[in-house]
């Protein structure tokens, strides 16, 4: 059985690594480079780095960030924000990134997926789906979860597979930093629907939603950022935790 991996998430706005709620409220939590070396001596498996407001703003992500953070750390690392082409995941992959996270510009032209996956290969591609609940059924919200879409989140992540996603990252937005857990029910109907991984990300609170998350919501990876950066939970702790409930988890 592959091990179930624990992500911490690095969201960079001016430079610095923020956290909100429900995607507003926005507070400082520390320097990127320093946060991501820390993460990468404790255990973390991987990385994520998004620029949050690069698209808001119409502009790139921070490739000089990027080559800074990836000289100091020592798992993989996924970068996300502005990216729209070939030439910026090119970039970024030659700064030192791992991946890349698509989220707005792959639902404003899908096409995008099917070039970047051609190109690079899908196991560097994440397409980022923020969704929130609207009587009833999930919506795919974009600009950081400021817009949103009528597209359906399930029929959406099938579309992103097929057009050669190598991952998916599902954010409920209704759980965006209330650390009151993951949005399971959803991320177990993603996994049934699609067969590329599935990262949980929105509600971590407790070591408990981690184990929740993979066990009900069936997710192959958990993603955390306030949690993390302001010490409530350790990843080591955390692993030895999810190890003794019989989750596979590299320690």
């Amino acid at each position: 059985m592959l091990t179930k991996r624990i992500i911490p998430c690095l969201d960079i706005k001016d430079g610095r690594t923020v956290k909100g709620i429900n995607f507003i409220n926005l507070r400082d939590a520390g320097d990127p480079v320093e946060l991501a070396e820390v993460y990468s001596e404790s255990g973390a498996d991987e990385l994520v780095f998004l620029d949050i407001s690069a698209t808001e703003e119409n502009r790139k992500t921070l490739a000089d960030l990027v080559l800074r953070v990836a000289a100091r750390i020592r798992i993989p690392f996924t970068v996300g924000g502005g990216i729209s082409s070939v030439e910026d995941v090119d970039l970024l992959l030659k700064n030192g990134a791992d991946k890349v996270s698509i989220n707005s510009s792959a639902v404003k032209r899908p096409e995008l997926i099917n070039e970047l996956s051609g190109r690079f290969g899908n196991q560097c591609i994440v397409v980022a789906i923020d969704a929130k609940k609207i009587d009833g059924n999930w919506k795919v919200h974009l600009i950081g979860g400021k817009v949103p879409t009528e597209v359906d989140l399930f029929e959406w992540a099938v579309e992103v597979e097929r057009r050669g996603a190598g991952e998916i990252m599902f954010t409920s937005m209704d759980h965006d930093g209330t650390k009151n857990g993951f949005a399971n029910e959803a991320l177990a109907k993603l996994s049934e629907l699609v067969n590329i991984p599935i990262i949980a990300s929105g509600g971590a609170g407790i070591d408990q939603h981690f184990a929740d998350t993979f066990i009900d919501g069936k997710a192959d990876a958990a993603l955390a950022a306030s949690v993390f950066h302001f010490k409530e939970i350790d990843i080591t702790e955390l692993k030895q935790n999810l190890k003794e409930q019989g989750i596979p988890v590299r320690l």
